[in-house]
């Protein structure tokens, strides 16, 4: 399954917007563990995952196409 990812803040430092090839992966919480073997700098860092412009909650399904962003904390006011 092929899904494209997006990231901001520090994350874009060394995650580039890409394509990316997951295989049989098929939840958010399965791809996060992913994304921290591929990218292990991922790994010691706070994030969120958005699925198609909707920030995940609780684990989500994936599909083929499905847009990915990685964002860093953030805050608003």
């Amino acid at each position: 399954m092929k899904v494209t990812l997006i990231s901001f803040g520090k994350i874009s430092e060394f995650i580039h917007n890409q394509e990316l090839e997951i295989g049989p992966i098929n939840n958010t919480d399965l791809l996060k563990t992913h994304l921290e073997q591929v990218f292990p700098n991922l790994a010691g860092m706070k994030y969120k995952l958005a699925l198609n412009k909707v920030m995940v909650q609780s684990p989500q399904k994936l599909s083929e196409e499905d847009v990915i962003a990685i964002m860093p904390p953030f805050s608003g006011g």
